[in-house]
Order: C-alpha cells, then structure tokens, then sequence
C-alpha cells in the first residue's frame, strides 16, 4: 500500500495558529490510516495530550483480533470518542469483524465514522438496521461527484439511509469533490440536499486539515469554512447546528 506522507502542515502548532485565526474551540482529530494506516500512537498521544479541546478517532484493522481490545483502550485512556470504521481488502463491509466493533462501540458508549465509497452503502443501512442505537457519522457521505450533481445515484443512496435516526452526515465532500471552482456550486447543491434529508441537526462539516494535503491549492481552510458561513445561505441557526450543535453532540456528548 502507497502511504501519503502527511507533510508539517499536519503538526501541532499548525493546528494551533489555524484554531486561533478561525475561533475554533474543538478539534476532532481523524486517523486517516493513509499515512499510518492502524497505528493510532500520534493520534493517542495528541488527544491525550490536547483533551481539552480535542478528541480522537481511532482506526483500526476491522477484521483484526486485537482491535476490539484496542479501540476500548484507546477510548478508555487516550481520549478518543470514535472508530473510523473502514472496507476489508477484499471488499467487504458488513462482516463478523465490524459486527464485533459496532458492538463495542454501544458497550463502551463510542461512536462510529462509517467512511466507505457509494458501493458499500447498502451494507451500511444492513448495520444501521442492526445497531439502530449507535451513533454512527458517515464521512464525506460517500464522496459523492460534483460533476453527478444532487440527484446522483450516490445522493438518492445517502438520503434515503437519512431513515436511520442514529445516523449523521459528515459534509467534507465540498471542495475535493467539486468539479467547479471557490465557492463550488456544485457540491453546494449536494450538501444542500443533503442537509434538506437530514436536518441541520444531524449533520456537521469538516475542514478536512490539513488542508494544504487534501485540499491543494484550491481552498484554503478559511475559504472552506466560508462555503457554510457566508456562501449557502444557511440560517443562523443551520450555521450553528452544522459548525458546532451536531458536532459537540455526537463527539463531546455536549
């Protein structure tokens, strides 16, 4: 597997000069696996280290024998809140491995960061359906195309899982997925319908930080954030749900 070097953009104290320049008061820290794939050492020691105002998600081997041990560790002791629960090599999702993991998270009271590619969406609503308790936020909602616009196969397939209350939409397709230049109208349209699926209340954005790695040089993380701040025409109170309310909610139990 090809890992990508996550550069010093990803350090600590850039994530302090952008916290303050932008007014963020919680970071939710994401085990990626791109770069060190199910070892969760940096991310345990960050949220340990910055648990007042972060927390982690780890992310482990779902068909590891010593993952449910380590994920109630990790939550245990290293301030992490979440698994980010990933596709099998071999192409599978809904499985004995993730079943055991879905499990521990209800035991343990964490929640899930289902992050999979449209194909594997029917085996998450098979999960849904099995855990309908279980916090579970679908990141980047299935990376659905810009260029498909809002009534794509992969939009009609993430709303209609908006049936499961327990699930949350995680809106950081805006700019990697968008065909279309600032402020990305095209994924504006995605995550407009999204949000009229969802409920302001049960969806959350993401900076996808280090934005000089996953972005490139086409948004900067203010330009990002300004897509929900100033360029969909939320309410003031969409804004607040979505930058903050769904966010503390299923990540600090605010």
């Amino acid at each position: 597997m090809n890992r990508i070097d996550p550069g010093p953009a990803s350090a600590t104290p850039h994530l302090l000069r952008v916290r303050h320049a932008h007014g963020i008061h919680k970071v939710v820290l994401v085990q990626t696996g791109s770069a060190y794939k199910w070892d969760n050492r940096l991310l345990a020691d960050r949220a340990r280290g910055l648990q007042d105002w972060t927390t982690g998600v780890c992310n482990l081997d779902p068909e590891g024998p010593e993952s449910v041990v380590a994920f109630t560790r990790l939550v245990a002791e290293d301030n992490v809140s979440a698994l980010r629960l990933e596709a099998t090599a071999d192409g599978h999702y809904d499985h004995e491995g993730s079943r055991r993991l879905l499990a521990t998270a209800r035991e343990i009271g964490a929640v899930i960061c289902a992050h999979l590619q449209a194909r594997y969406l029917n085996e998450l609503d098979q999960l849904l359906t099995a855990f309908p308790e279980l916090p579970v936020v679908l990141d980047h909602c299935a990376y659905p195309e810009g260029a498909a616009g809002p009534d794509s196969d992969t939009v009609r397939a993430v709303t209609a899982l908006a049936k499961h209350p327990s699930l949350y939409a995680k809106l950081t397709f805006l700019v990697t997925k968008s065909e279309q230049p600032w402020p990305f109208a095209d994924t504006q349209a995605i995550a407009r319908r999204v949000l009229d699926a969802f409920g302001p209340e049960r969806c959350m954005w993401g900076s996808d930080f280090p934005c000089e790695l996953w972005l490139k040089d086409r948004a900067t993380y203010g330009q990002h954030l300004a897509v929900i701040r100033e360029q969909m025409g939320l309410s003031p109170a969409e804004r607040e749900q979505v930058l903050a309310g769904t966010a503390l909610r299923v990540f600090f139990s605010a």
